[in-house]
């Protein structure tokens, strides 16, 4: 008789090559639909891959990672940049174990790997009502570039749009909702779609700018040269960046970051009686304690929420 040859199965690997981890990394990498994360995944999978490739070649396991965690704080890095870089890492052994080339066991080790603690809260700044008037009109309204930018700080303050939902902000996307102007059906972070309110006062400021660019259709903000003329379909993220830094130390304001003006508005909506939820669907957020952080909200006891609700003795 005849023996039949059993081919043994297959054993998923302990120790990944250079051209597993890269597979890996474009599985994790298409998953994403945010270019922005897909962006800081990308950076920190190169990191931790430079890292383990250098590295006496070990397992990839759960020891692995913690040691590479513990040289991402020998480097101070932030508990939440080092947090981020174990996440990407978490999500490479997850799709390497998903594809046949890591041992599930290994992968659900390295998922169960602790993220830097965070100390304490983390310090945001926010402007005041005078700061933040003061910074949307500072730009000269007279020339091309004025006018833009102008309208570019309104609507972060006013609209606490993220810079990349500011530079895909399209004509099409301002329409009318109940006799109000709106920003119908934005795309935001995570694909997360909603619909933010104009203020009239910001409404007038891109109308002023789309008048003197000539912008009708396509993205709204165009790149602007020296010469005062508009030219490109959009503006990259750098540019609401510098914009929005250059105003600032003008003013004194220190290292503000668009970001800044997106939690700012929420603290003036939350300052002018603004609903929590409303706050929560303006700034798109899934989470409501999100919204909470945006707005660095202490306990009050003088005054307390709960001193005068209506069920009290009368005097």
């Amino acid at each position: 008789m005849k023996r039949r040859n059993k081919r043994k199965p297959v054993r998923p690997k302990t120790k990944l090559g250079l051209p597993d981890l890269e597979q890996a990394r474009a599985a994790v990498v298409g998953s994403l639909s945010s270019s922005g994360s897909q962006r800081e995944y990308r950076r920190a999978i190169d990191e931790f891959v430079a890292w383990y490739c250098s590295e006496p070649r070990l397992s990839f396991s759960k020891t692995v990672v913690t040691r590479f965690r513990a040289h991402l704080e020998e480097r101070h890095l932030a508990p939440a940049t080092v947090n981020l870089r174990l996440a990407a890492v978490r999500r490479l052994a997850y799709e390497a174990a998903d594809s046949g080339l890591l041992s599930p066991e290994l992968a659900a080790g390295i998922r169960r790997v602790k993220g830097a603690k965070k100390l304490g809260v983390r310090v945001g700044n926010w402007l005041t009502q005078d700061e933040a008037r003061a910074l949307w009109q500072l730009p000269d309204a007279s020339t091309l570039k004025g006018a833009r930018d102008r309208a570019m700080l309104a609507i972060l303050l006013g609209c606490g749009l993220r810079r990349r939902e500011l530079t895909d902000l399209e004509l099409v996307h301002m329409q009318l909702r109940e006799d109000h102007w709106a920003i119908v059906d934005l795309i935001g972070k995570g694909g997360h779609i909603r619909t933010v309110p104009i203020p009239d006062w910001v409404k007038r400021e891109i109308d002023e700018w789309c008048r003197l660019g000539s912008v009708s259709t396509g993205r709204i903000f165009r790149c602007v040269c020296r010469a005062g003329k508009t030219w490109g379909e959009r503006i990259s993220e750098q540019t609401v960046w510098h914009v929005v830094r250059t105003y600032a130390a003008k003013l004194g304001l220190g290292r503000i970051a668009p970001h800044d003006l997106r939690r700012s508005c929420a603290r003036l909506c939350h300052g002018a009686g603004g609903e929590l939820e409303q706050i929560q669907f303006l700034l798109g957020h899934v989470s409501v304690q999100t919204t909470e952080r945006y707005l660095g909200c202490k306990q009050r006891f003088r005054g307390a929420v709960n001193d005068g609700i209506g069920i009290e003795p009368s005097p």
